[in-house]
């Protein structure tokens, strides 16, 4: 690690700790040559999968796109945040977990809809009448058969 002050590469680790959640390590370190102490900071770099729209284009996944999705279909809901964030963790670590780079904006959508309907089925409803542009009334009578 370079010294910010004098830029030399000759500093000690003098003191490491952990954050309260685990994600974070923290290192208070020493210049060997000018003497002075500064602050690292280590967090695991998470690469998320591309997602690819219908029309080809390819776009960084979006955490707040996800949540924001997720939040207008279930406004108005008996719904915490608390819940809200852990559906959007179980997705976030679905992605994460297949391993793969990119992923089609349809399995997003199937993956949102699975939380959706296992928290609110108003909600479920909601998001599949908007992400699945029913053609009529039929398509979406059978859905809430289906449910």
């Amino acid at each position: 690690m370079r010294c910010p002050f004098c830029s030399s590469e000759d500093t000690q680790v003098v003191e490491t700790r952990e954050s309260d959640e685990g994600d974070v390590v923290r290192r208070r370190r020493r210049c060997q040559h000018c003497d002075k102490r500064f602050t690292t900071y280590e967090r695991a770099e998470i690469a998320l999968p591309s997602v690819v729209k219908k029309d080809g284009t390819r776009e960084e996944f979006d955490l707040a796109k996800l949540r924001g999705s997720m939040t207008l279909a279930l406004r108005k809901r008996p719904v915490s945040v608390e819940q809200i964030d852990a559906a959007v963790e179980r997705i976030q670590d679905k992605l994460l977990n297949s391993g793969a780079k990119e992923v089609p904006s349809t399995r997003l959508g199937e993956l949102v809809m699975r939380e959706l309907k296992r928290i609110d089925k108003v909600a479920y409803v909601r998001f599949a009448s908007v992400y699945r542009s029913f053609e009529d009334v039929d398509e979406f009578r059978q859905l809430i058969r289906d449910i």
